[in-house]
């Protein structure tokens, strides 16, 4: 017998509880962008001095993090996107589906904790910049000491609170417009500093070969000794270090959010441009200023904060790219910790629930302690979160293929999903256990722990149903989302299509912002290639720092009035 049931009315549920619109996804160049602003970042600044500080050497930087982060590019190309791109949900909806209310507050409480202090900390970092800019003592205690230190967290906390409260198209566009810049300003801040590198251990300023930039890399950069001096980490750990450093976001799914709305599933390999741009050249950049800045202040690198690398390495436009490094991260990830609370908190929208979470993050931001304990933060982070993806992955990818069903939980109006509740448990015990054992490196654990999840989850849900007939519940399913597509092509009738800004003062105004950057690289590489001597490369890399400067003055200007106009000219339209 057929049940005939009113249609919902869809207008009256929050947007981002249903799957995304056809008419909101996004191209490409969306998520290169995105993923260069985030991955472009002031984080960076402290990974890349970790690297040296752990004692890495030269060859197993170069070698590890390209594998590493082919690693990371790959995970989100072939796990994250295919699942987004299918079901056109976040995870915290999709999880929802699978798991029931119960765990999926306490997943999304989790999530709101992990993202919040993992935005802290960049706006802390961002911070560094400015209390250098006043003569403010570095905050090297987990407290602050300084009430003017304070001060400038709530104030670089609140810009970065408002951008993200109004989602994803504002973070996407925001980060579009910084990425190309900072990938710059990172590759020019190294040059700018590597002839005094060079200087100091080979008595030159001009290396005459690519031996030279090893033979000065394992001397005073990555020298295989940590500081202790002791030996370092090797190829292994700084290949899975690359892999893991956001294994909660691809592994664990989390960046379903984000690849929800990308037009096919290979989008997943734009993650590749924040990959090697930023966790590859921006790490070894990063890494060459901390030396430099440390040889140039006749100190080790781990007395320095990413205010006093920045600073000595770039001038003036330091104090911007710590800044605007920390704003591009931050945004992302508080965009993140606010879906995630929306999802706990349904009747309060998204920007409600991401400005309440930004006023406790900003608050978290005031201790230094979240920076300067990033790594461990995000490797912890990794293994708490990676078993939800392995739970997500074995209903949406296994069980079609092995005859158990998908959404069976929610066909069988189970509220709370015991099997996905045990398995989580589980898994955290056996992923911190295997940690306390120490029987492998720490960075590789969310690798079985995500397959120890997988094989009991699937083998719990069994037990407890998922091999059942649904047919029926499945039918009625597919009635839902037929229903919810027919509404958004209705709604999207009434929207107006994206129309291109092709007059000529917008095309100068691009045309300005390119070459403001071709001119940081040309004066970089000036400084680079062409310092012969200590005299001539100060005044090189003093010429450096005006012209970066005041091109990167240009080019957010420029840039940022093209955005607007083709903003103002779709708004019009």
């Amino acid at each position: 017998m057929t049940t005939h049931q009113s249609t919902p009315n869809y207008s009256e549920v929050n947007e981002e509880q249903l799957p995304v619109a056809q008419h909101k996804l996004h191209g490409w160049k969306h998520f290169a962008g995105l993923y260069a602003g985030e991955h472009v970042a002031a984080t960076e600044f402290v990974i890349g001095a970790t690297f040296v500080a752990l004692g890495a050497s030269t060859i197993d930087i170069l070698l590890g993090l390209l594998i590493g982060n082919l690693l990371a590019m790959c995970s989100w190309w072939l796990l994250t996107a295919p699942i987004a791109v299918e079901t056109r949900l976040s995870l915290y909806n999709y999880l929802n589906k699978i798991a029931g209310n119960s765990m999926t507050k306490l997943y999304n409480w989790a999530n709101v904790v992990i993202f919040s202090v993992i935005s802290a900390a960049m706006i802390t970092v961002s911070s560094t910049a400015v209390r250098f800019l006043f003569d403010i003592p570095a905050q090297l205690n987990w407290y602050p000491n300084s009430f003017w230190f304070v001060a400038i967290v709530l104030a670089v906390g609140s810009i970065v609170v408002f951008v993200a409260m109004y989602g994803f198209s504002t973070v996407a566009d925001f980060s579009k417009l910084c990425a190309p810049w900072l990938f710059v300003i990172f590759i020019g801040g190294s040059f700018a500093l590597f002839p005094e590198l060079s200087n100091h251990v080979l008595g030159a300023t001009s290396l005459s070969g690519f031996s030279d930039f090893i033979t000065i890399g394992d001397s005073s950069i990555w020298t295989g000794t940590n500081a202790d001096g002791e030996a370092g980490i090797g190829l292994f750990e700084v290949i899975g270090f690359a892999w893991a450093a956001n294994s909660i976001t691809h592994f664990g799914l989390i960046d379903m959010a984000i690849f929800r709305f990308a037009k096919r599933k290979s989008y997943g390999l734009f993650s590749g441009v924040g990959m090697f741009f930023g966790h590859y050249l921006a790490w070894i950049s990063a890494g060459i200023m901390g030396a430099g800045a440390a040889v140039l202040l006749k100190t080790t690198i781990s007395a320095l904060d990413p205010g006093d690398v920045a600073y000595h390495a770039l001038g003036w436009t330091g104090f911007v790219i710590i800044i605007i490094a920390g704003w591009t991260t931050a945004n992302a990830n508080l965009y993140r910790a606010g879906l995630a609370a929306q999802s706990i908190f349904t009747n309060h929208s998204r920007e409600r629930t991401t400005a309440v979470v930004g006023v406790v993050t900003v608050i978290i931001a005031c201790f230094p302690f979240v920076f300067s304990q990033m790594l461990p933060l995000l490797t912890y982070a990794g293994l708490i979160v990676v078993p939800v993806g392995g739970i997500v992955f074995a209903e949406h990818v296994l069980f079609p293929r092995i005859g158990l069903t998908r959404y069976w939980a929610k066909y069988k109006n189970i509220t709370r999903n015991e099997p996905a509740i045990g398995s989580w448990a589980a898994a955290l015990v056996f992923g911190f256990g295997l940690n306390a054992l120490d029987v492998m490196s720490f960075y590789y654990l969310f690798i079985p722990t995500w397959l120890f999840t997988i094989v009991i989850y699937t083998l719990l849900a069994k037990k407890y149903g998922a091999d059942e007939d649904y047919s029926d519940a499945i039918v009625a399913d597919e009635q839902e989302l037929h229903a919810i597509k027919a509404y958004q092509q209705e709604t999207a009738k009434a929207l107006s299509a994206v129309v291109v800004d092709s007059s000529v003062f917008t095309k100068v105004l691009n045309t300005v912002s390119t070459l403001s950057l071709v001119t940081i690289v040309i004066f970089a590489s000036q400084v680079m290639f062409f310092s012969d001597t200590m005299s001539i490369y100060k005044d090189n890399k003093s010429l450096f720092e005006i012209v970066c400067f005041i091109c990167t003055l240009l080019y957010f200007a420029s840039a940022y009035w093209s955005l607007k106009r083709h903003k103002v000219l779709n708004t019009a339209s």
